[in-house]
């Protein structure tokens, strides 16, 4: 019953999904009736959210008629990890990217400010709706049957069932990924009707916000879940699919600061329609990318036929998009000049913009380069974290002094604010350079820069004459202590490799791991291997860990998961690497991790600052929305 019950479903999902889009078509063209295209909106949010209610029905009832249960399902699977199961492979995880665009369309379309442009915003999300909603029914059914049921499943891929964040990052992820289809419709729609208005740009701040924060914590959880299940002792490697989640939130990034600038005829009001249209469409370029077997990553799907379609889909928007932005962006402003100041707070947020940019082209070059050789010459290149570091990092660098300059750039304030600041930084690249040099420049370059930013925010919030915004200062304040994390992290990060018998021991600045004992048990899901471990901290008392190797015959794959040992100032972070025969001796690697804690700490006061400039004081709206680009008859 749950099979024909999930495809009628998406069936229905399918069916009012188009009637949707035909009927805010109409609303745009001809003012039809609003009330019919809204209930059609939520009969499809209804109908996909009852085929994921009943694909993870299936999964905790383990009904193996179904092809999605049979292949990821399993009797030895925990109930947390069935659930999760929805979205741990392909087809699952489209059913849930489908759920989010339908319940993104029917709060839009609930929206009570409403824009003139607004019925054309529906009808682009209706539209992407429609999309997904074939591929979900034709392409990728999760509701397919089985010609033989099995017994039993395999269950989900191991490195998806080590940890309970996998309730955890891919929704949130997932939801800021295509969470961006709304700041999309918005900016596809102001260009459609040649206008936008003050609601538009409110709902395309708002929105970009929410999607924002929600993949700045989705990324965040993402680096620690890596860092924890994945035994390799970081946290990121410029994987493309990683790659993938950090291209929109660039972009993303640079809207909402040239969003800042709020003056009508500003040329700045055309970049946020260009960057909101274009960090979706770096979406689509990133779902092609990651489900379509193009690309090799630990994160990515299998191989799949929905390769051509995603790749089409992505091609047709990106014409579409860039034949309406030929044809309206050169109106867009009301004639008068900008007014831009070289040295104002106004021009620092446009050139944040344009270092964010700047970072994306970046990353998706060395992303895209392997690919593209290996489609046309069939030539294998990579590209490594090595060309990321020496290309991004310098970019981002500038980035980051400039969160610190911005606050003071404002009319009489002279530059002699910088010089506490500044006085911050060069005492902090002292003290690092003397008391511990790192391996590299950059590294203290960006200590200096972090301390130039934090001491920054700390005189704009406690010295200021204006009120500060609690949510830009968090967030700042978060990219500071990120940046410190990675920083140290990569430049002071001590390791060691090496074949232990049991009782044997090594060290590495000053923390020594002695192996204890060597364990075998068989269980459930496969063979496990446990290595007992005493770690010692500088003389402290000795702590027992057991990092340990699991192999699920299944799946034919052995997972390492580390065991992390977490300091206020360092981790302890250990891992067996492989295990002799006998029993006797086993490979473990010994990595001391210096304030990698700011990585987390950072990345979620950022997303904090994001949820807190959500809330801000509302200001009466006025009777009617004013146009303030305009495309002149």
């Amino acid at each position: 019953m749950i099979g024909p019950a999930g495809r009628m479903a998406l069936a229905l999902s399918l069916v009012t999904a188009v009637t949707a889009t035909l009927l805010w078509a109409r609303v745009a063209l001809l003012r039809g009736s609003i009330g019919l295209a809204r209930t059609a909106t939520w009969i499809c949010l209804v109908s996909t959210g009852a085929a994921g209610v009943l694909l993870d029905l299936a999964l905790v009832t383990l009904d193996f008629r179904l092809r999605y249960v049979a292949d990821n399902g399993g009797r030895d699977v925990p109930l947390y990890f069935r659930v999760t199961s929805l979205w741990a492979a392909l087809d699952g995880s489209l059913l849930l990217w489908l759920v989010i665009v339908a319940a993104c369309s029917a709060v839009v379309a609930s929206a009570r400010r409403r824009s003139t442009v607004w019925p054309w915003a529906m009808t682009v999300l209706s539209g992407v709706t429609v999309f997904f909603c074939a591929v979900a029914y034709f392409a990728a059914n999760p509701f397919d049957p089985v010609a033989v049921p099995p017994a039993d499943g395999p269950g989900p891929n191991p490195l998806l069932r080590e940890h309970p964040a996998m309730g955890l990052h891919p929704p949130i992820l997932y939801s800021g990924y295509v969470g961006l289809v709304v700041p999309f419709a918005y900016a596809v729609s102001a260009l459609i009707a040649g206008r936008a208005d003050r609601a538009a740009a409110l709902a395309l701040r708002r929105w970009t916000l929410v999607a924002w924060t929600l993949l700045t914590l989705g990324i965040t959880l993402g680096a620690w879940w890596s860092y924890a299940v994945l035994g390799w002792g970081g946290y990121w490697a410029w994987d493309p699919v990683e790659n993938a989640s950090l291209l929109p939130w660039l972009t993303a990034t640079a809207t909402l600061h040239t969003l800042l600038v709020r003056r009508p005829g500003h040329p700045l009001w055309t970049w946020p329609i260009v960057l909101a249209a274009g960090s979706f469409l770096l979406v689509l370029l990133g779902t092609f990318l990651t489900r379509s077997g193009i690309v090799t990553s630990v994160h990515a799907f299998t191989a799949s036929p929905l390769g051509p379609l995603l790749l089409g889909f992505f091609l047709l928007a990106t014409a579409l998009v860039g034949a309406l932005m030929l044809w309206r962006l050169p109106h867009f402003g009301d004639g008068r000049r900008s007014g831009l100041g070289i040295v104002s707070r106004a021009m620092a947020l446009h050139a944040q913009a344009v270092l964010m940019v700047v970072v994306a082209v970046v990353v998706v070059t060395g992303t895209l380069v392997p690919v593209l050789l290996r489609a046309t010459r069939s030539a294998e290149v990579t590209v490594g974290p090595a060309y990321f570091n020496r290309a991004a990092v310098p970019v981002v660098l500038m980035a980051v002094l400039l969160m610190g300059v911005a606050p003071f750039l404002r009319s009489g304030r002279p530059l002699r604010q910088f010089i506490p600041s500044a006085i911050a930084a060069l005492l902090t690249i002292g003290a690092v350079g003397l008391l511990a040099p790192p391996s590299s420049v950059l590294a203290l370059v960006t200590f200096g820069a972090a301390a130039f930013v934090l001491a920054g925010l700390a005189r704009a919030a406690f010295a200021s004459p204006r009120p500060v915004r609690l949510g830009a200062l968090v967030a700042h304040a978060g990219v500071a202590l990120l940046a410190v994390g990675v920083a140290a992290s990569s430049a002071f990060a001590a390791t060691t490799e090496r074949r232990l018998g049991v009782g044997e021991s090594t060290d590495i600045d000053g923390v020594t791991i002695q192996v204890l004992a060597i364990d075998r048990k068989q269980d459930a899901t496969g063979m496990r291997v446990a290595v007992r471990t005493a770690v010692t901290d500088h003389a402290g008392p000795a702590v027992i860990s057991e990092p340990n190797l699991r192999y699920y015959p299944g799946h034919d794959l052995t997972v390492s998961i580390p065991a992390i040992r977490v300091g206020l100032t360092r981790d302890i972070y250990t891992t067996v690497l492989a295990v002799a025969e006998d029993g006797t001796s086993a490979t473990v690697r010994l990595t001391v991790n210096p304030l990698v804690g700011l990585v987390w700490v950072g990345g979620f006061l950022v997303a904090l600052g994001g949820a807190l400039s959500l809330y801000r004081r509302r200001r009466v709206p006025a009777p009617a929305p004013e146009p303030v680009l305009v495309n002149p008859p």
